[in-house]
């Protein structure tokens, strides 16, 4: 098992992420053929996503960068190239202690910023 495929079970989905072994080397699959919105996430130094939940999405985060979440009230550092999913209803958060935070986001299901319930907001937009 590769770093990147680390994933903490106590409190995220399992990882469905194909590694695929070519004679160049090879390529991480995270998404065949499904429904899906897909960001890159960059999160500025000290900055903070709302803490949210999801109703009718599931997100899964792939760390460009090193990082920080919130999965409910737990926090846990993350570090580059590891997977982390959220399924639907789970209040989360991406946050930075410090450096500039890249994320590359696949949501799955029926996308909607409307669908965005935030819990916590240091910037005022809590709902």
């Amino acid at each position: 098992m590769h770093q990147f495929e680390r994933v903490f079970k106590d409190w995220m989905l399992i990882v469905f992420m194909k590694r695929v072994v070519r004679p160049w080397g090879d390529f991480r699959q995270f998404v065949l053929n499904e429904k899906c919105t897909v960001k890159i996430l960059s999160v500025k130094p000290f900055g903070e996503l709302s803490l949210q939940k999801h109703n009718r999405r599931r997100e899964m985060w792939y760390f460009l960068t090193d990082g920080f979440v919130q999965i409910g009230s737990k926090k846990k550092k993350i570090i580059r190239g590891e997977v982390v999913n959220i399924r639907k209803g789970l209040a989360h958060r991406i946050f930075s202690k410090g450096g500039r935070v890249d994320v590359l986001e696949i949501s799955f299901g029926t996308f909607d910023e409307k669908d965005e319930v935030r819990l916590e907001d240091k910037y005022g937009r809590a709902t």
